[in-house]
């Protein structure tokens, strides 16, 4: 199959604690880790932090993008996430009805002297951000065991 290339990142045990792990993307080295509550050593983000924070950066990056391109005067944007499992009974406008769905909330705060019809045009921008397109399109994983 061709295509574009994929990104590729490698996650391993870093040997220090339950759930403490070695994240390498590229020259990049983070760490993810759990709460001292669940057993970790809270080391850093969990795995849902990283979810939001890969979608509140693909955010901020794409308003200021179209911002720029668009000579909009937007000073700073930041934006605030949360994540939460919730009853699928309770949401009004989910397709599921049934267990439980996940909700992402996004707060965005854009900063300038925008007008009111720039400021709704950088909310539909930030919902064009690739991370939310793939969050909210059919995703497929795939897994296998490699050979050691």
């Amino acid at each position: 199959m061709s295509g574009p290339t994929p990104t590729v990142v490698t996650v391993e045990e870093a040997g220090e604690g339950k759930f403490t792990q070695t994240l390498h993307s590229g020259p990049h080295r983070l760490i993810a880790d759990e709460p001292e509550d669940v057993g970790g050593n809270n080391k850093g983000p969990g795995p849902y932090e990283y979810v939001l924070l890969g979608l509140g950066a693909c955010t901020n990056m794409t308003i200021r993008m179209y911002a720029d391109h668009k000579k909009i005067p937007l000073e700073r944007v930041r934006t605030i996430l949360s994540h939460r499992k919730v009853h699928a009974k309770d949401c009004a406008d989910c397709e599921t009805k049934e267990g439980k769905i996940d909700e992402i909330v996004r707060e965005i705060t854009l900063e300038g002297e925008l007008t009111g019809e720039q400021r709704e045009r950088l909310l539909e921008i930030a919902n064009r951000c690739p991370v939310h397109n793939t969050l909210t399109s059919e995703i497929v994983v795939r897994s296998r065991l490699s050979s050691a």
